[in-house]
């Protein structure tokens, strides 16, 4: 297989890329995320590390799932639970925490590739809700035909609510989507980000609050 390898680290990268040769696949190593971003269009699978120097990697693999169904493995020294389902959650197909030897990585590799990967998601969708039209790729909202101006996090909410319509995303799995730390499940800022929306859009139910259990994208009435 063509695997990208995304690793900044310069001695476990030659490790790897040795190790995986040997097992016949052709490697491209990455060391910064905005390299990996437009590598992987190429790559058959891809090794993502999570501690990138110009990036967060759950960021790389939240934008890399946005247009692509790449297998892809979390290679990375993080350790804690809630960092391992965020991973999972943002797509990765498996999560391997560092130290780590070869024939399990190369084991994991062939069991994700044995199971298949997910369908590839559109690109440049648009999701209507009456005259609301939010254009995912191009990252714009219009209402009536008029552009609405959305702070970068108010669209990654309206995002996450409208990439898939009618499920109830809840407080916390918004929080850790949206602002990487469901532990600010205690503010308010959820809700702000949740009335800006509303009138910005001048739509009252376009994000709809399913009280005690999250919110979903709603009507636009």
């Amino acid at each position: 297989m063509r695997v990208l390898l995304v690793e900044d680290d310069d001695r476990l990268a030659s490790a790897l890329t040795t190790a995986l040769a040997r097992h016949g696949h052709q490697v491209t190593r990455a060391g910064l995320a905005v390299d990996a971003l437009r590598l992987a269009g190429g790559a058959d699978f891809v090794l993502l590390d999570l501690g990138l120097p110009d990036m967060d990697g759950l960021d790389v693999l939240r934008r890399l799932r946005r247009v692509s169904a790449v297998p892809l493995i979390v290679v990375t020294a993080r350790t804690e639970e809630r960092e391992v389902l965020r991973g999972l959650r943002s797509g990765a197909d498996d999560y391997l925490i560092k130290p780590f030897r070869t024939v399990e990585l190369m084991a994991r590799m062939e069991a994700v590739v044995r199971r298949g990967t997910r369908p590839r998601p559109p690109r440049d969708d648009v999701v209507s809700v009456g005259d609301v039209h939010i254009d995912l790729g191009c990252r714009q909202v219009t209402v009536a035909g008029e552009p609405v101006t959305l702070t970068r996090r108010e669209f990654d909410l309206l995002a996450l609510l409208a990439r898939e319509p009618g499920v109830v995303r809840g407080r916390e799995e918004i929080l850790d989507e949206v602002w990487g730390d469901p532990l600010l499940s205690a503010s308010r800022s959820l809700d702000v980000h949740v009335a800006n929306l509303r009138s910005k859009t001048g739509r009252p139910g376009l994000v709809e609050t399913l009280r005690g259990t999250g919110y979903r994208l709603g009507s636009t009435a």
